[in-house]
């Protein structure tokens, strides 16, 4: 590798990793009391799918553990969001669905986010963030991202 491709390598993630900080600041700091950013992630993630996952789906998707996953979810059965039950076919294992309340959680942390990355969106400029969009796509996607 070239001296100046390993310079540009490391402005490239040296952006993103503090790009990726902030916006996690940023977004933790808008959402409902008491929820998470990893709670909101899951939320979405279920709402979206709008079908059961297991855990170990889940960990997978997020790229944790699946004790994190577990703790997660924990947290979000406890404040009545998920409905995690046995898996009729395979008693080992479980399946997590969102609930009502879940869905309405969801929704309102949907509506104290949008704002605030909707500024960010409007601030940059959609055609920057259109063009950048498909070189990120190919970084998850290089990296091992699904």
């Amino acid at each position: 590798m070239s001296e100046q491709t390993e310079k540009l390598a490391i402005a490239l993630f040296s952006e993103v990793f503090t790009a990726d900080q902030l916006a996690r600041n940023l977004i933790s700091r808008v959402l409902p009391r008491g929820m998470e950013l990893s709670h909101f992630a899951v939320l979405n993630h279920l709402a979206h799918l709008n079908d059961e996952r297991t855990p170990a789906q889940l960990a997978d998707t997020f790229h944790v553990t699946r004790g994190a996953m577990t703790n997660t979810l924990a947290k979000l059965e406890w404040a009545g969001h998920v409905h995690i039950r046995p898996d009729w076919d395979d008693a080992r294992r479980k399946c997590v669905s969102i609930s009502p309340s879940g869905r309405a959680a969801r929704d309102a942390a949907l509506s104290a986010v949008a704002p605030v990355i909707g500024d960010v969106v409007t601030a940059i400029g959609a055609q920057k963030i259109k063009a950048v969009l498909p070189v990120l796509r190919d970084l998850r996607l290089r990296l091992g991202g699904d």
